[in-house]
């Protein structure tokens, strides 16, 4: 998953993200690891949050554009 990848170019800290999305750095530092995997709500929100597909979160894709 991109998720470091992204919330690093994006200049935001695991913290933020985390109080963002309502959920705690633990989580979010177990999902960049691959420890644990999001799940289907978890992902769209992390996908809505960066304005991003989930495809391309999930590396499905190299395009980042979300087809509406």
């Amino acid at each position: 998953m991109r998720l470091r990848e992204i919330r690093k170019a994006r200049g935001i800290s695991q913290l933020k993200l985390a109080m963002d999305l309502n959920t705690n750095q633990n989580t979010i530092s177990r999902y960049e690891t691959g420890e644990r995997e999001p799940g289907i709500k978890e992902l769209i929100n992390i996908a809505d949050y960066f304005n991003v597909s989930v495809d391309y979160l999930l590396e499905r894709t190299d395009k980042p554009d979300i087809l509406r």
